[in-house]
Formats: structure tokens, C-alpha cells, sequence
């Protein structure tokens, strides 16, 4: 069953909107299934798993929302780097409007800048809050990038994705730690060896990880100018640089004054791991992630460092990935 408006980019009534609803509720039945990491069940729509919020996200997205020239997409896979490069993103595009002494990031947290697109989407009136939002929109995205509808994508369209990946050893690890802690408790234990081996098969909520990163991938070497991609550990090796980069190609570049009055270096500071880590709202805050699920704020912020698959892994299961990865990758000059 395909969900299709003649015209994607167009906004549309309530009432099309509630048709697109009882078209999901369908779709959902004839999916192809199989048991998810944090809810009894995902399935397969369009080529990427996923559970059934997102899917009518997805859907109406793809019938329903109307983008604009000046949106700005942060896509990922699940932790690979998001909540920082949130932090980041909101800073440099809100330099001039808030004081680092008093920012919304010291009261509010990452996750809260702006809105989890997926699961806010399918909420009731979300689009219409959305068109209400003020130029650029900040939205992060798990979505591959074959479901965005072809409008986005088209050069003219003007709308920019920043996409980052990170070595899938330590995204498996920090993935399987986060879906632990937000996994219903009348669900079965899912054990690592188990997660692990799902993870390999590419059966994990927006899995499989190597496809995502590859629509990414090659969309950015068609168009470089519309899709920034990065590596999560090289930002962690030369934050400044990457600051200014993401600065450059959100159109808001860091002038030569700003570097001499250490904005650079303050965006870094503020957004670094620790430092969010530790503070108060990112302790006890609580992020509602659309209608299905709340997640205390400091599962969020769990290592953040590179290479810590190693303190989890054998050796055999490292190496495992390794050789999907290379298999995977072969031939589209991606390394990681």
C-alpha cells in the first residue's frame, strides 16, 4: 500500500490529514514485522524499520508538510552524535540572540532546541505549530534519506540536511545501553549478544545503520552544497574547526571579529559533553518524545567517547562489524 498526495509539498486540510491517519492504521497491518528494541514491534516501510508513530511521521511528512527554502534538517542514525550536534547547531545559528551566560541550553537541554521532526510530526496539529515556527527551522531526523520526498531534495528547493555518522561499533554500544534504559519492563530482557545480533542483520529501530549512512553518503557527492557530512570523531578531535564549518554552511558564517572575541571557543565550551552532562536539567529533566514514550534527559548523555566499544565488545564481535562495514562500503569511497 503506497500513501501518496499528488503533491507532496503542498499543505493540506485537517480533513486530508485524517485520511492519511486511516490509511496508516491500514498500512500498519500489511508491513512486514518483527520485535523491536523498545516497543513489542517494528516494521519494514520503505526500506528502513520502524515503529508506527514514526511511520505515520513519515507519511505525513511525505503527503502533508510543507518545507521551506531556509530548513535546515540535522539527520543521523540513533546515537551517533545528535545531542551534540543539536547543542551546536542551535548555538551557532542563535549566537546573536542569546548571552552564553544565560543560554536556553543551560535551562531547557539539547533535545528540547528544536523539535524531534519523526515523533513530533504525528502529534495532533503539529504541522500547523510547525508552519507557525519562525525562519530557519531547526529539525532532527532519524529518517534515511530515501524518505524524504523528492522536493526536498532538489537543489532548488534551497532546504540543507547536516548528516553525521560514527563508528556503527560505538553507535551499536550506545544504542543497546539507551533502548536498555527506555525498554518497557513487560518486554523480554534483550540481551547484548541478541542486540547485537539484530544489529548486524540491520533489524534495529531506522536500521539497517550502513544503508542509512550510505543514502547520506552518496546524496552529499551529488550535492555537496545541500548535504554537509561528518564524522562524529573527527568533531571530536577539532571541534573548532567543525563549529566553523557548520557555521559556513548554515549560511551564518563566524566573522573575523567573533573568532578574535573567542565565540568559537565559547559554542564549544557550552556545548561540550561535560559540561551539558552536568547540568541541572540534563540530571532530572524529562524529554516527552511525541505521545509514546518519555525519556529521562541524562540517558542522553551516557560516554560520548571514541572507541568505547571497546570496554563492551569482544574483539570477534568488533571485528564482525568491522567486516560488514567494509563489505558494505566497498566501492563508495566512504571510510569510517
Amino acid at each position: 500500500m503506497i500513501l501518496k498526495n499528488n503533491n507532496p509539498n503542498m499543505s493540506s486540510s485537517d480533513d486530508d490529514q485524517e485520511k492519511t491517519r486511516k490509511q496508516h492504521a491500514q498500512l500498519i497491518k500489511e508491513l512486514p514485522k518483527t520485535g523491536g528494541w523498545f516497543q513489542p514491534d517494528m516494521f519494514l516501510y520503505q526500506g528502513q524499520w520502524l515503529i508506527p508513530n514514526v511511520i505515520l511521521g513519515a507519511t505525513l511528512m511525505q503527503n502533508h508538510f510543507k518545507h521551506r527554502s531556509a530548513d535546515i534538517f540535522l539527520s543521523s542514525f540513533m546515537k551517533t552524535g545528535t545531542t551534540w550536534l543539536k547543542s551546536l547547531m542551535f548555538s551557532i545559528i542563535n549566537r546573536s540572540r542569546f548571552d552564553f551566560s544565560d543560554h536556553p541550553l543551560l535551562h531547557q537541554g539539547p533535545q528540547s532546541c528544536f523539535p524531534v521532526f519523526d515523533a513530533y510530526i504525528s502529534q495532533d496539529h503539529a504541522i500547523t505549530n510547525m508552519d507557525n515556527l519562525p525562519s530557519p527551522r531547526l529539525f532532527a531526523s532519524h529518517l534515511a534519506y530515501s524518505l524524504f520526498p523528492s522536493t526536498y531534495k532538489d537543489p532548488s528547493s534551497g532546504c540543507k540536511f547536516v548528516y553525521v555518522c560514527r563508528d556503527p561499533k560505538d553507535v551499536f554500544v550506545s544504542k543497546f545501553h539507551f533502548m536498555k534504559n527506555v525498554r518497557p519492563k513487560e518486554l523480554p530482557v534483550l540481551s547484548i549478544n541478541e542486540a547485537f545480533e539484530l544489529f548486524c542483520e540491520g533489524l534495529s529501530e531506522y536500521g539497517p545503520y550502513w544503508d542509512h549512512v550510505l543514502g547520506f553518503w552518496k546524496a552529499s557527492l551529488e550535492s555537496p552544497n545541500k548535504i554537509l557530512f561528518l564524522r562524529y570523531e573527527e568533531m571530536k578531535r577539532v571541534p573548532e574547526v567543525y563549529v566553523k564549518k557548520l557555521a559556513e554552511f548554515m549560511g551564518v558564517p563566524i566573522s573575523a571579529e567573533e573568532e578574535e572575541n573567542g565565540v568559537v571557543e565559547k559554542i564549544v565550551e557550552l556545548c561540550s559533553f561535560e559540561h551539558l552532562k552536568n547540568l541541572q536539567v540534563n540530571k532530572t529533566g524529562v524529554l516527552q518524545i511525541g505521545s509514546i514514550i518519555a525519556v529521562n534527559n541524562h540517558h542522553f548523555f551516557r560516554r560520548g567517547e571514541v572507541g568505547d566499544w571497546h570496554n563492551h565488545l569482544t574483539k570477534e564481535m568488533g571485528a564482525k562489524i568491522d567486516q560488514i562495514t567494509q563489505d558494505k562500503f566497498n566501492g563508495s569511497g566512504l571510510t569510517l
